[in-house]
């Protein structure tokens, strides 16, 4: 009786057309994917993969095999994830990806009362600022905004994605408060250049009314990165367009001022990402439920909304 371990490692590697990216997919070393279809092989007495230094393909015996268990797998799967789920205990490696400021202001203070609740759960937190592919790269779930929604990538909204104009008290000691978005070209501009298309992206701002004005921030200063932004924000540099959640605790704290109190750029939602509901793993589902009910319990939505004011 061939280990299921042994099986997933043939089929996603069958998919990709590489040990490197099934590995990614199922959370192993390229090595531990090798050796497991090896050892299918060598059970089964056929070749299924010609290897060479650049893909896998697969022999006439790996396609007729792969035609025969494909469906089988995903049954599988789907069995042990509902009996996983069944005994309410959510165990294993969870690996989440999210922005750097996000993670850390908002996500991470729930980890301790997470694993109280959950103590079976490891967590493998990456803190970056690109978006990961979940299903090639083995991710269990995403946070964040603007991801383009793969198949067999589901999103659960948790928050406005709202950018503000923000500024330091002492760089506005002295200015002029502009009146509308238009006037914020009078002023020092802090903006971020796109990794992916080398662009600054300019926003068009809008008020309660639905009026709509682009708001062209001056390129005085350009970093690639929402963090570097802020902290430029911060040493009154100039001003910036930033989402809330990486501006409200500096808000709070009187560090940054908000600008144009009554505008706001709309950039989406702010979402939680998994691949799709039908195999969610136990621990998967945990943490989604979790970030989803210590959101609504901190009002982090309104909290979040430029539109308010």
């Amino acid at each position: 009786m061939e280990t299921l371990a042994n099986l997933e490692s043939f089929v996603r590697s069958a998919e990709t057309g590489s040990f490197s990216a099934a590995a990614r997919r199922l959370a192993l070393t390229p090595a531990a994917v090798s050796r497991n279809v090896a050892l299918l092989e060598r059970n089964l007495g056929v070749r299924l993969f010609q290897r060479s230094t650049r893909k896998l393909t697969l022999t006439e015996a790996g396609e007729r095999f792969l035609a025969e268990i494909g469906g089988n797998l995903d049954a599988l799967q789907a069995a042990i994830a509902t009996v996983s789920t069944g005994r309410g205990e959510p165990a294993g490696v969870l690996k989440v990806s999210m922005a750097p400021t996000f993670g850390m202001t908002y996500v991470m203070p729930l980890l301790p009362a997470f694993l109280a609740r959950y103590p079976m759960i490891r967590p493998d937190w990456h803190f970056e600022s690109r978006q990961v592919d979940l299903i090639a790269e083995g991710y269990d779930a995403a946070m964040g905004g603007g991801f383009d929604l793969a198949p067999g990538v589901v999103s659960r909204a948790l928050a406005p994605a709202h950018l503000v104009a923000v500024a330091s008290a002492a760089y506005m000691s002295g200015r002029v408060p502009p009146a509308t978005p238009g006037d914020l070209a009078q002023l020092d501009g802090i903006v971020m250049r796109s990794s992916r298309s080398g662009r600054v992206r300019h926003r068009t701002m809008r008020d309660a009314a639905g009026v709509e004005m682009l708001a062209r921030v001056g390129e005085t200063i350009t970093v690639n990165d929402p963090a570097a932004m802020r902290e430029a924000a911060v040493l009154g540099l100039g001003v910036a367009l930033l989402v809330v959640s990486d501006v409200l605790p500096w808000i709070e704290r009187g560090e940054l001022v908000r600008l144009l109190p009554h505008w706001y750029a709309d950039a989406g939602a702010i979402s939680i990402y998994y691949s799709t509901r039908t195999l969610l793993p136990a621990k998967t589902r945990a943490f989604v439920d979790f970030v989803v009910e210590a959101f609504e319990r901190q009002r982090l939505a309104e909290r979040f909304a430029g539109s308010i004011g």
